[in-house]
């Protein structure tokens, strides 16, 4: 890792062309540059930066190869249009098939990634989020689980990690240079707020046409 501090970060490393407009910071923490991931949104490398993204009822599916040096993750709100619910009244119907699929989502990110050189039997995917954060939750994170080990059982991509389910909200920071995912599970609480700025996100688009332990996995 290269030597930084708060005080002096490393140059920001050069962002894959096509997401230059992905928002990235420096992070004492990690001592990384880090991409933050919003719902909707992915985000792959080839630089040993860090991918950070926060969790409520969405998946984010951290997937890399440590030989070609490269990783990303992606950060989506449903399965796929087949699986809505009509419960789900607040989704918006004219909200992009890219901004809200976990069928586009996958696709997408292992595509850039096997642009960038990796390979699928190289694939190391570990799966994080699908929290039940509320008592009126509508089964979406549930659905979302379903979904993703069918897509990867159905790709023949084996899973390496998963911290999936449960009631905690997850703030998840991906290392895609070491392959480990720093995981903190935030008070449920915390769970309303994140579901708001969910919902929230969704219909922007439509309009436009603390608590846990830290866990690292291997």
């Amino acid at each position: 890792m290269p030597t930084t501090s708060a005080s002096a970060p490393a140059p920001r490393p050069p962002a894959v062309q096509g997401f230059q407009a992905v928002q990235r910071f420096f992070d004492s923490g990690t001592g990384r540059w880090t991409a933050r991931v919003l719902p909707g949104e992915f985000y792959v490398t080839r630089n040993d930066e860090a991918i950070a993204t926060v969790l409520g009822s969405c998946i984010a599916a951290c997937i890399g190869d440590r030989g070609a040096g490269v990783g990303g993750m992606n950060h989506f709100m449903l399965p796929g249009a087949a699986e809505q619910s009509a419960n789900d009244h607040w989704l918006d119907p004219s909200a992009g098939l890219a901004t809200r699929y976990g069928s586009h989502a996958m696709e997408s990110l292992i595509n850039e990634l096997t642009k960038l050189g990796a390979r699928r039997n190289r694939l190391e995917i570990k799966l994080f989020g699908a929290g039940r954060i509320l008592a009126s939750d509508t089964e979406i994170g549930a659905r979302n689980i379903a979904f993703v080990h069918e897509y990867l059982k159905t790709e023949g991509l084996p899973v390496a990690a998963a911290d999936l389910g449960d009631i905690y909200p997850r703030r998840v920071i991906y290392l895609p240079a070491t392959g480990k995912v720093r995981v903190r599970r935030l008070r449920p609480i915390e769970g309303t707020e994140i579901a708001e700025r969910e919902k929230r996100y969704l219909n922007d688009i439509a309009r436009r046409g603390a608590g846990g332990e830290v866990e690292l996995f291997d």
